[in-house]
This record gives structure tokens, sequence and C-alpha cells, in this order.
């Protein structure tokens, strides 16, 4: 029976093969072309660059601010004349020139807390996106071995309805000397026709199953693809302790990016917070400039001649530097209200990294408790499997001697068809529940690069 098996399983990815022209792909084939065409993970990607650019930005505020500016403005009417400082009724046209720089020489170090806070929130960021990552490949996992199991039920159906066209084939040939009544031929054709319709089914599903990987690989252009089954085996001595699960979590707890992220956004709010204390201390700021201006009617009074633009600029040019002290008092309480509500951010922060915490050790908990139970399901559905194989020949020897009826052995192919379903589900459980445990110790189960 597992000789015909793997016969059927190899005819179907054959076909698979030469029917699409397609490749074989293996899971970290599957993981790395989902990852690198995901669309999800370009938005967080976006997000990575956008917290990286805020990050050098807050860099970038302990630099002087320097600005320029300049006018053009014409004067009618009674205005002050430039040349006299004497109000009277002209008309000219002035320009003024000016450069201002101005440097924070302490303002509670909100900048240098800010700068620690954007990176605290950059790297969160990398890491959320790292996660997203992990989570996709572990939903092309799932979809990997769906068809997998879909193409194992395939292959067991396949195996049914070649027993029953057999049997169908045999009693045709008993009816036919008069061994056997016409109506056992009905019997016969009614069970083969009901296996035909299970790979129909079957079929059918691995179909959605291959459609499901597609679209979760955002493979464009396709509608099949054939995948590297590989089989699995489960190794009934290799069991996790509910010991083991202190030591996996800790080992987790230092390199899931989640919880990284989570860690280092309540981090990021603890320095907003001491950021926003800043704005409770007074700001010491040191400033300097440079100005000038020219006139249209500026006339030297010894030529009468009007003064040139660069004689003007250079003779009107003033220099000038100080330093400015601001010393918040109440301003509504305000800054005061920022501060309590940051705490709050704080508080807020902090216990989502527990939660993020307790989630992750509440699922190793199962991880671990279902992984024991799979070990127990896969040994008790695998003695039933073998009682199933041999009750199934010997009905069918029964039935080839015409002791038992069709109903009968239809019930022991059945019996036997869902012993080798559940070995097979079981099975692939296992496989999964292995691999996201490995993951969560640290062990390389995907092909992803954690650098960002």
């Amino acid at each position: 029976m597992n000789y015909k098996i793997k016969i059927l399983s190899f005819l179907l990815v054959l076909v698979a093969i030469t029917g699409n022209s397609q490749e074989v792909w293996s899971l970290d084939d599957c993981v790395a072309y989902a990852v690198e065409h995901n669309l999800q993970l370009k938005d967080f990607k976006y997000n990575q660059v956008a917290n990286k650019e805020t990050y050098k930005q807050s860099l970038r505020s302990l630099l002087p601010n320097i600005n320029a500016f300049s006018d053009y403005t014409k004067n009618f009417g009674r205005s002050e004349n430039p040349n006299t400082n004497i109000f009277e009724n002209t008309e000219f046209v002035s320009n003024n020139y000016g450069l201002n720089a101005e440097i924070d020489l302490f303002r509670g170090f909100q900048k240098v807390n800010t700068i620690k806070a954007t990176k605290f929130l950059y790297k969160a960021a990398n890491e959320e996106a790292l996660q997203q990552k992990y989570l996709l490949a572990f939903r092309v996992m799932s979809a990997f071995y769906d068809i997998q199991f879909m193409e194992g039920l395939l292959a067991i159906s396949m195996e049914q309805e070649e027993i029953s066209k057999k049997n169908y084939d045999l009693v045709k040939r008993q009816v036919e000397i008069g061994l056997m009544a016409k109506a056992d031929i009905y019997e016969a054709e009614s069970v083969l026709l009901t296996d035909q319709l299970l790979v129909t089914q079957s079929t059918n599903n691995v179909i959605a199953a291959k459609l499901a990987l597609i679209q979760e690989m955002n493979l464009e252009n396709v509608t099949s693809i054939s995948i590297l089954s590989s089989p699995v085996e489960v190794d009934e001595n290799e069991a996790v302790s509910e010991t083991n699960k202190d030591s996996i979590f800790d080992k987790a707890k230092g390199f899931i990016p989640i919880i990284k992220a989570q860690e280092l956004r309540a981090k990021a709010a603890k320095k907003h917070l001491a950021a926003t204390r800043g704005n409770l201390y007074p700001s010491l700021a040191l400033f300097a400039g440079y100005r000038s201006r020219y006139v249209d009617n500026g006339i030297n009074n010894d030529t009468g001649e009007r003064i040139p633009f660069n004689t003007q600029i250079k003779d009107n040019a003033a220099q000038f530097f100080g330093v400015s002290i601001n010393i918040p008092i109440t301003n509504g309480w305000s800054e005061r209200s920022r501060v309590k509500q940051q705490k709050i951010a704080v508080m807020r922060a902090n216990n989502n990294y527990d939660i993020q915490k307790q989630e992750m050790y509440q699922l190793i908990q199962q991880l671990v408790q279902e992984g024991a139970a799979l070990k127990t399901e896969y040994q008790q559905s695998s003695q039933t499997m073998k009682a199933q194989e041999l009750a199934f020949e010997i009905a069918q020897k029964r039935y080839e001697k015409g002791l038992i009826n069709t109903i009968e052995l239809n019930q022991s192919k059945n019996l036997l068809a869902t012993a080798k379903n559940e070995n097979l589900q079981v099975r692939l459980r296992s496989k999964i529940n292995e691999s996201t445990l490995d993951f969560y110790q640290g062990l390389p189960v995907f092909s992803i690069n954690r650098a960002q």
C-alpha cells in the first residue's frame, strides 16, 4: 500500500511538471519569493525609511538655524526720510537685507532625548518589518504544507478508487458467470462512483490549496504551482518537555522582532517623557546677525549725487550678537499637562510590552503542549492505520471468496482511508509544530536575513 502511494505521489508531481512546464518550488524558494514580492512588506519598508529620516532630522536639529532675508519697499506720502530722519512727504524705494543665525545652548536636554527616542523608534520600525517577514513566512509554510496534505489525500482517494475499480471488475466477471447476483454489481458500481467523486473533490482541493500559496507569494501570471514534497517523518522520541517552555521563552524574548520592537517603543516613550519635561526648564540661545539697507534717494551732501548701492550697503551695515533666555512660568499649565500625558504613554508602552511577552509565553505553552499531544496522536494513529491495513487485507480476501458483501468491504475500506487521512494530518501538523518551536528556539527555520 505504501509503495503504491509513493508511486501515485510521484506521478502527480510528474504530471504537474510536464503538463504546466513549471519549476518545482521548495519551501525556501516560496518564502524567498514571497518576501521579495509581497506588497504589504513594502509598506513596512516605507515606514522604515520614514523613521530613519525622522532620526536623521533629529540629529540635524543640533545645527544652528541660519536665515537670510530681503525686502523691497516703495514709500508714498508722509514717511521718515532715511537721509534726514525727518517725517515729510516724499517718495522713495528702499531695500533691506539681513542674515540671522541662532543656536540653542540649553533646552532642558530636549533635543538629546528626542534624538534617542527617534533612534529607538527607527530600530523598532526595523524589527516590525522583520516581524512581518516572519509572519509571511509562516503563512507561506502553512499554505505549502496544505498543498502537501491535499496531495496526500488525493493519493489516498486515488488508491481507494483503484481498489473499487478492481472490485467492480471482479463483481462484473462473477455476475457474468453467475456466481453473484446482478444487484451486487450495482452496489460495487455505487462504491466506485463515490470514490471517483472523492478523487474529483480531492483534485479540486489541491487546486484550491495551490491557488492559496500562489496568492500568498504574490506569484503573477500563473494558475498552478508544483512544490517539492518531501516525506514528513515524526520522531516519536523527541518531544519538548513542559519544563523547557521557560527556557524557550527566555531565548525567544531576546530575538523575536515583535518583542524587541515593543521594548524599543517603551524606551522611546521614556525618552519622549524626558524631552517633554525639558519644556519646564528655562531655555538659553545664542544669536547673531548682519543687516544693511539701500534707498534710491540717498544723496551725498557734499557732491549732491546719489550714493551708489555698494557704498550704501557698506555704510549702512550693522552686526549684532546676543544671548536670549526664555523662562516658562504658567502657559496655562499646558506643559505640565503634556508631561502627565506622556507619563500615561510610558505606562501604556510598558503595558503593551508586557502584553506581547505574555502572548508569546502563552503561545509557546500551547506549542509545547500541542507538540506532546501530537506525538501521542501520531503513535496511536500509526497503530490504527496498521491495524486497519491488516483488517482491510483480510476483508478484501473474504470479499473475493464471497464471505462478506460489498457494504461490509466498503466499511473496512473507508475506515482504512480515514486512518490514513488522520495519520497524514497528524504528521504534517507535527512538522509545522516542530518548525515553529525551532523558530522560537532561535534555529534557522527560514532563510531570512535579520539585517535591515
